[in-house]
C-alpha cells in the first residue's frame, strides 16, 4: 500500500464519488469546548464511505476477470458498496450476508441487483468460507472488505479530502478520528494524512468489547474479539484487524478510543439535532467518541468521520429518545 494507489483510486473515482462535506455546528463546538469537524461520509453513494472501495477494486480489474463477476462478504455497507460499483460496471455480484444483518440493508444490496447469499453468523458459520466457496464455484472475483489493497485504496481517499478541506477550515494539526472494524477505512485515511497533512492524526473508534484494534495497538500484536454479534455497531464488528491494515495501523495512528453503546445513541442524536445528517450506529463511533472522550484528545479541534448512515427507523427513534432522557 502507498500513496500512489490512493491517488489512482481517485482518479479512478472522479465523477463517481460524493466529495462529502467536512461540517461544523457552532453549537457542539461549545459543548465540547473545541472545534468539532464531521466529515459525513453518510452522505455518500449507497450511505457509507464503503462505496469509494468497492469502486476502486471493481474498477481496477481487467475487463475480462470484472465479466465473470464479483464476490463480497459483509454486514451491509461493503455489500452495497460492490452491489452498485458492479451494477455501475455492467458486472454480476454476489453478495454473501450474515443473516442477523440489518434487514433494510439486505434489502437495499439486493435492490442494487447483487445477489444476496445469507450465512448464520451468530450460529459460528464463516463467512470467508461461504465466500472462498462461492468464489471456487463461480470462478468469481472475492472482494475483501477491508484487507484488499484497491479497496484500502478507495477508502484513503477520504483522507485525501479531509486535508483539502480542514486545511480551508485552518485546521492542520488534531486528531481524526474514525469508526473502525478491520481497519481499511482508518489505514487508508492515515496513509493520506501521511502525505498531504501530515499534522493530522488517524485513531480507530471502537465499540466497548468489540476494541479488538485498540488492544491491537497498545499490545503490538494483533488481537481478536471474543464474539462477532451483539453489538448495535453491527458495521464495525470484525474478527481482527487485517494483516495489511494493522501495520498501516501501528505505524500511522494514533491510540484506539472504545465508547458505549448508550454514548453512540446520544452521538447520534446529537448530529441529527445539529447537523442534520442521519447516520447509524457502527458510523457513529467516531462522533462518540469526540463528544463524550475529549479528554482522551488533544488540541483545539478535532475531526470525527461519520462513515454511515444506513439506520432503520426503530433503531434511529431510540437514539432520538435519548434527546429526552
Amino acid at each position: 500500500m502507498n500513496i500512489d494507489m490512493i491517488r489512482a483510486a481517485d482518479a479512478r473515482l472522479a465523477g463517481q464519488k460524493r466529495i462529502t462535506p467536512l461540517l461544523n455546528a457552532p453549537l457542539l463546538d461549545q459543548r465540547l469546548g473545541r472545534k468539532l469537524l464531521v466529515k459525513a461520509e453518510c452522505l455518500q453513494l449507497t450511505g457509507s464511505f464503503k462505496f469509494r472501495g468497492g469502486f476502486s477494486a471493481v474498477s481496477a480489474l481487467d475487463a475480462a476477470t470484472r465479466e465473470r463477476g464479483v464476490i463480497a462478504f459483509s454486514s451491509g455497507n461493503h455489500a452495497q458498496g460492490v452491489a452498485l460499483a458492479a451494477a455501475m460496471h455492467g458486472a454480476p455480484a454476489v453478495i454473501v450476508m450474515p443473516s442477523d444483518a440489518p434487514q433494510m440493508k439486505i434489502d437495499n444490496t439486493r435492490a442494487y441487483g447483487a445477489e444476496v447469499v445469507l450465512y448464520d453468523r451468530p450460529g459460528g458459520e464463516s463467512r470467508e468460507d461461504v465466500g472462498n466457496r462461492l468464489t471456487a464455484e463461480r470462478g468469481m472475483t472475492l472482494i475483501k472488505p477491508y484487507d484488499e489493497p484497491q479497496v484500502i485504496a478507495g477508502q484513503g481517499t477520504v483522507g485525501l479530502e479531509i486535508a483539502v478541506q480542514a486545511a480551508e477550515h485552518g485546521v492542520d494539526e488534531g486528531d481524526v478520528l474514525v469508526c473502525c472494524g478491520g481497519g481499511g477505512l482508518t489505514s487508508g485515511i492515515a496513509l493520506a494524512l501521511a502525505a498531504d497533512a501530515p499534522g493530522l492524526r488517524a485513531r480507530p473508534c471502537e465499540p466497548e468489547g468489540f476494541d479488538d484494534v485498540a488492544r491491537s495497538l497498545e499490545t503490538g500484536t494483533i488481537q481478536t474479539n471474543d464474539r462477532l454479534s451483539g453489538s448495535i455497531c453491527d458495521a464495525i464488528i470484525t474478527p481482527a484487524p487485517g494483516d495489511l491494515t494493522f501495520p498501516i495501523m501501528a505505524a500511522l495512528c494514533g491510540p484506539g478510543l472504545a465508547v458505549s453503546e448508550d454514548q453512540v445513541l446520544r452521538a447520534m442524536a446529537l448530529a441529527w439535532q445539529h447537523l442534520k445528517i442521519v447516520v447509524e450506529p457502527g458510523g457513529a463511533a467516531a462522533l462518540a467518541a469526540a463528544m463524550f472522550h475529549g479528554d482522551a484528545i488533544q488540541g483545539e479541534a478535532v475531526i470525527a468521520v461519520a462513515t454511515g448512515g444506513n439506520v432503520d427507523r426503530a433503531m434511529f427513534s431510540r437514539a432520538l429518545a435519548t434527546l429526552d432522557s
